[in-house]
């Protein structure tokens, strides 16, 4: 039962790389599972549980209003007032995610895209840490050719998500998601191609037996 955990910044395709290698790894791949497992424990809708997903749409302004329970956040130096209540405790949310990956983990296996794997299975026998990077200009080519979009439209996208999911890293972690002493392999996937990240990923993964 295989683990291998993937970090991956907006427009580096981990959402092509890490079904790719669950399949070749004959694993599950774990993302959107692990919310809607949450929001059932919880008796929530999935709509509410995904409002503390790092990677819902809009993920600074979502993960600011909705994700941080606290009246004030201190985001890059700056004190920010976030209004309204949310339906869930955030710390519950991640509680109860830990546990799911963590018992994914250990009776399945499985390729677990964000949720600061690295962080939550550091010491699960055998796991794998793959971190998914490159230079912010080649993100962005390579977003708008995937997702038909204006340059402009790219990089707005990724440097709100950037911003979102290292601040729910640093906020429930007290790490910082890109820091490579966390993973085990890291790789620029906009010029490595995609099938050989996924080559490169399973055979590191299934060197740790």
């Amino acid at each position: 039962m295989r683990v291998v955990t993937i970090s991956a910044t907006y427009g580096t395709a981990g959402s092509h790389i890490g079904p790719a290698v669950a399949a070749h790894l004959g694993v599950p791949f774990v993302d959107r599972a692990i919310p809607s497992a949450v929001s059932q424990e919880l008796g929530c809708t999935l709509e509410e549980a995904l409002a503390h997903d790092d990677r819902a749409e809009h993920g600074l302004g979502r993960l600011l209003s909705s994700a941080l329970r606290l009246p004030t956040v201190t985001f890059g130096g700056v004190d920010m007032y976030v209004p309204g209540a949310m339906p869930l405790p955030p710390e519950e949310f991640v509680r109860r995610t830990e546990r799911i990956l963590q018992e994914t983990a250990r009776t399945q296996g499985g390729v677990f895209l964000g949720r600061a794997g690295a962080v939550v299975l550091a010491d699960h026998p055998g796991a794998l840490h793959v971190r998914l990077d490159a230079p912010l200009q080649r993100r962005v080519r390579q977003t708008a050719t995937f997702a038909e979009l204006s340059e402009r439209e790219a990089r707005k996208v990724i440097e709100e998500s950037d911003r979102a999911r290292a601040a729910y890293v640093r906020h429930f972690y007290r790490v910082d998601p890109a820091d490579p002493r966390l993973y085990h392999l890291v790789l620029d996937s906009t010029t490595v191609p995609v099938p050989t990240c996924v080559d490169l990923i399973v055979t590191a993964a299934e060197a740790l037996d």
